[in-house]
């Protein structure tokens, strides 16, 4: 078995299904801070004990994080999944530093050349000029005004955000054309933006998720090593409703045979703090992220292992991953039934379920250009 990596969620890289492809990197890497290429080594930009409370515990050598320039000529990503409740994404990264052990989201840095192990929290592809890309897509007279999530995939506010503010930089886009967004983060980083999504709150334009997976510190720290500590995430689920922000907790995903109890303490911990809604996943393995993630299991809670791949085969009809429309979110069986029972008692009890937000697109606006907008 591979030994832990610290600050790391996986400890090893699977091999890449698309054998045809393959990344050689350059010599050359890129700086994400002042968004050139420069000569050099790779810089680290995580910390043992980071500032939002995370902190790693396995030992092992530590690789460095490794930022790219991503190239990409447009930034919002559209889905047709009935799944998903939006269409449109924005995702400022690809791959993600928090380095959650079971991300959903890992397989698809295996499309850029990487691995969906240590490469997909190391090897970060920034978009530099993501909010110039937004600006020009919400110019367009073909964009019809949506909600947009900012972190479909990979999460908006990992720790090179701190630097580089293109999540911020995004919001002010939104801000500024009025187009309404959804926010998905593990990250009380989101509170420095708490200016603009006060703004953006006063036009019903923004609603922000707070995941959590655990109020256990110590299991966070193994499993989603550089997100912030369960403890931040209520304090930044308290902040951002006293700013008018609306929030909802995502109990998210639920681990069945490790997590599933605290579904309980999570909801009234969260609605105690604000939250006015609350929604809930199954654990999702796919493709190289079943491997990674029994490997982590195997190595951080081996007396918890066999208890935990037995209830998700159980949610999977004996299998550890499915990946069917309708099912793939929520699981099926009688212990789906039961999570989904335990959640919907609680969710109910706590007034989690009363309020239904509706997103705003009659504010929207496209900024006059030229000298025309000196006369607005």
């Amino acid at each position: 078995m591979p030994a832990g990596i610290k600050g790391r969620g996986a400890s090893f890289n699977p091999p890449n299904r698309f054998e045809t492809l393959h990344l050689e990197p350059l010599d050359i890497e890129y700086d994400p801070v002042s968004g050139t290429d420069a000569e050099g080594g790779t810089r680290d930009s995580g910390s043992e004990s980071d500032p939002e409370g995370g902190s790693s515990v396995t030992g092992g050598p530590r690789p460095r994080t490794v930022f790219y320039k991503d190239t990409s000529k447009s930034v919002l990503s559209k889905n047709d999944s009935p799944d998903i409740p939006f269409t449109y994404s924005l995702n400022p990264y690809r791959g993600c530093e928090h380095g959650c052990i079971y991300c959903y989201a890992r397989p698809s840095h295996e499309y850029l050349g990487f691995s969906a192990g240590v490469d997909f929290e190391s090897k970060i592809m920034v978009k530099h000029d993501a909010p110039e890309l937004l600006e020009k897509a919400f110019k367009s007279p073909r964009w019809k005004p949506e909600m947009v999530s900012l972190s479909g995939n990979t999460d908006c506010y990992q720790p090179v955000e701190r630097k580089l503010e293109l999540t911020r930089r995004c919001l002010e886009v939104f801000l500024k054309f009025r187009n309404p967004v959804g926010i998905v983060t593990k990250n009380a980083l989101v509170t420095r933006d708490i200016d603009i999504l006060g703004e953006l709150a006063s036009l019903n334009l923004i609603v922000v998720s707070i995941s959590v997976t655990s109020l256990d510190g110590d299991l966070i720290k193994r499993m989603e090593p550089r997100t912030s500590a369960p403890y931040k995430r209520l304090e930044t689920i308290q902040t951002l409703p006293g700013a008018g922000i609306p929030v909802t907790v995502m109990v998210a995903p639920v681990i069945p045979g490790l997590t599933d109890e605290e579904i309980p303490s999570i909801l009234k911990e969260a609605a105690a703090r604000g939250a006015t809604s609350a929604t809930y996943t199954i654990l999702r393995l796919p493709g190289p992220v079943e491997p990674l993630f029994l490997d982590w299991l195997e190595r951080e809670l081996p007396e918890r292992s066999t208890r935990v791949v037995n209830r998700i085969r159980e949610l999977r009809g004996g299998k550890l991953s499915e990946s069917r429309w309708g099912t793939r979110m929520k699981g099926e069986g009688e212990m789906a039934r039961e999570i989904k029972q335990l959640f919907e008692v609680n969710r109910r009890k706590l007034a989690l379920d009363t309020r239904k937000f509706e997103f705003s697109t009659g504010h929207f606006r496209r900024e006059p250009e030229g000298q025309l907008g000196l006369l607005v």
